[in-house]
Parts: C-alpha cells; structure tokens; sequence
C-alpha cells in the first residue's frame, strides 16, 4: 500500500491512468465469460485484455521514473500524451473486438483502414516522444539513485523504444506472423505462433524490457558495467527472436 501511495504522489495522472486500464483489463476477462466471438482463432477479448495489462504496467512504470528527471512540466505534458494517445489505441482497440473484426492490419473498409492509421500515427507519436524522454535520462547526470538502477532504466527505455519501432515491420507485412496466415495455432494466452516465426515475440520482450532491466540494475548488479553487460545481453536475446522471427521459425 505504501509503494501505491508513493507511485500516486510522484504521478497522479498516469498513476490513476495505469489503475483505469487494469479495471478495463477485468472488464475483457469477465466479457470472455460472456461473449464467444472469436477473432483469429482466440477470444475476441484477450487481444484488449493484453493491450488494458500492457498499458497500465506502461503508465506505472513511467509515473516511477518520469519525477527521476526533475522536470515537471515535461513530465506532465509527456504524462497526457501517454493518456490520449493509449487510450485511443486501446478505444480502438475494443470497438473492433466488440465488433467482432481485428484491430491491426485491418484495412477490409475504408473506416477500418483510418481506424488502422489513426493507431499507428498515435504509437509513432508515442514512441518518439518516449526516445526523447530516454535522451533526457542519457543527458541528466546528477542522479541520486544507484548506479546500475539508472543503467537499467536508460537501457530497458532505448530497447523499449527499438523494438516498438519493430512495429514498422509488421505493417511493411500487413502480419505479425513470417511463414503463415496470422490466427494459427498459438501459445496460450499470448497466441504467438507455433509452426511459424511470429514477430509479437520480440515486440512482447523488446518493449518490457523497461521494466524488466531496472529491477536487474536495481536488485542484482553491483557496478554500472554489470548492467551494461546484462543489457547487451537482452538486447542480444531480443534481436535474436527477432531475426528467428523474420527467418519463419517459431519461438518454440
């Protein structure tokens, strides 16, 4: 409770932003109950469901590092582009579901071809506007957190930032899956392919490594080269699932 309390006060926005999109997030689980329309095989539900967890872990995740710049007022516009911008990706998102259609690569109509561009000009704006808030944590130098913490955190946000532009290349497809129809047999619950390569893979791990490489810096690296090492070695990783990906092979 301490730690939620904590994470409220350093960004009211994005934390009341995070807690929005996990209610949204049990709201699709409790539509799976109810509604059976599948769409590419699964629950036409899970793909909002992941995209409500996924943005709300995103909004906690830069309401923690955004008051580490000591900029307010560029943390709080950066604060209310995140807010507009994921939440029409994900309004979108789930009028498609609800609809009984796909969201990405959608351009069976001229409305759902707009409603395909609007989300990649919002993710794009995002995405820049995310490389310019890891500029700034490159360029701060008078940090008073650990060491290897902020390693983590500018080189979780720089591979956070490449593999959301690996998104390009899954529009350049009009797929996520290389080797096969997108909809096949999958994973359980992230439905990443099985018998083909499957791009998802890579964006999943690329765009979490925001999360996933502080807690490395913070709770298992001694020296700022540690973690430097620990992040070449996911970026290494990442790129190899990629590259796995684009060659047609699956992740398994």
């Amino acid at each position: 409770m301490e730690l939620l309390n904590l994470l409220r006060l350093k960004n009211k926005p994005l934390y009341y932003f995070g807690w929005f999109n996990l209610i949204f997030a049990f709201g699709c689980l409790l539509m799976m109950q109810f509604d059976d329309t599948k769409i590419l095989g699964i629950n036409a539900w899970i793909k909002p469901m992941k995209f409500f967890l996924s943005v709300g872990i995103f909004s906690f995740t830069m309401a923690w590092f955004l008051p580490l710049l000591e900029l307010p007022k560029k943390s709080r516009l950066y604060s209310y582009v995140v807010i507009l911008v994921l939440a029409l990706e994900n309004i979108i998102i789930t009028y498609q579901a609800w609809k009984g259609t796909t969201s990405h690569f959608n351009v069976s109509t001229r409305f759902n071809g707009y409603l395909f561009m609007a989300m990649g000009v919002a993710i794009m704006i995002l995405t820049m506007w995310t490389a310019y808030i890891t500029l700034l944590f490159f360029r701060k130098k008078n940090f008073t957190i650990p060491g290897p913490y902020l390693w983590g955190i500018r080189i979780g946000l720089l591979i956070f930032v490449l593999f959301a532009l690996e998104g390009n290349v899954m529009v350049a497809l009009m797929s996520h899956t290389v080797g096969g129809a997108d909809g096949g047999k999958g994973l359980f619950f992230v439905n990443w392919s099985r018998d083909y390569g499957d791009l998802r893979a890579a964006h999943f791990f690329g765009m979490h490594a925001m999360q996933i490489l502080p807690l490395v810096g913070y709770y298992l690296c001694k020296t700022n080269r540690q973690m430097i090492l620990y992040g070449i070695l996911y970026f290494l990783m990442v790129a190899s699932l990629l590259m796995q990906a684009l060659l047609g092979h699956p992740i398994f």
